[in-house]
């Protein structure tokens, strides 16, 4: 029976292996995609790009249709070297997207201060809960359902508060997503340490969703309780 418990346990350690190449490259193209996502935003604060300078609804279905096409061409390639660079274009046209709430940031006096504590507060709740995920190894899958649920109730939400512009409401959008985009880097580095995604670039999609509405989520909350206009 030692032989076939040494296989059993090669086996195993070479499944390890595999998930943490996994989640060692999805953390390295993860770090790479903020640069396209720097540049991008560096560029729309520069031209004042704004997608959603005419209506509001119009340039919202836009930006979906334009995010979802990339999302589709990207897990589509995943598998090959186009997976990496349709990620970094995408990466950079959400950077564009994030341009339009750094030049409202930057429209009050502590403005930088607001986006580099939002970047901090971010970065902070990125490794502390990627940690929790990593080093605990608990299986966080079933958070899923709910993740999923909590992701649509948001989307209509905003998708309403397009119409009713309740600043109310659109503070309880942002604190929301801070919550299940938080929750959602549990699920899925989770998900990468338990072999349940086995493909870094669209594991690093992944993530970089979650990292990018936390951050937009953050500044809103900062913008609306400690910006000051002079």
């Amino acid at each position: 029976m030692q032989p076939q418990y040494q296989m059993t346990g090669q086996a195993t350690r070479e499944v390890a292996q595999q998930q943490n190449k996994v989640l060692r490259n999805t953390y390295m193209l993860l770090a790479l995609s903020m640069v396209p996502t720097v540049i991008g935003a560096l560029l729309g604060v520069q031209l004042g790009f704004s997608l959603f300078a005419g209506s509001p609804l119009m340039s919202f279905v836009v930006f979906l249709a334009i995010a979802f096409g990339f999302m589709w061409g990207i897990e589509r390639t995943k598998d090959s070297a186009m997976g990496v660079v349709l990620l970094l274009g995408f990466t950079f046209f959400m950077g564009l997207m994030l341009s339009r709430i750094l030049q409202v940031a930057l429209g009050f006096s502590n403005g930088a201060s607001l986006i580099a504590t939002a970047a901090g507060g971010t970065g902070a709740i990125f490794f502390t809960l990627a940690g929790i995920a990593t080093v605990t190894k608990r299986d966080f899958s079933s958070l899923g359902k709910f993740l999923f649920v909590g992701v649509v109730v948001i989307l209509l939400a905003a998708l309403a508060n397009i119409f009713f512009q309740i600043p109310a409401l659109a503070l309880t959008i942002s604190a929301a997503a801070v919550l299940i985009f938080s929750l959602y880097i549990l699920y899925d580095i989770s998900r990468i340490v338990h072999g349940g995604e086995t493909n870094y670039i669209t594991a690093t999609l992944a993530v970089y969703l979650d990292v990018y509405n936390i951050f937009v989520s953050l500044l809103n909350l900062l913008m609306a309780f400690s910006g000051n206009r002079d």
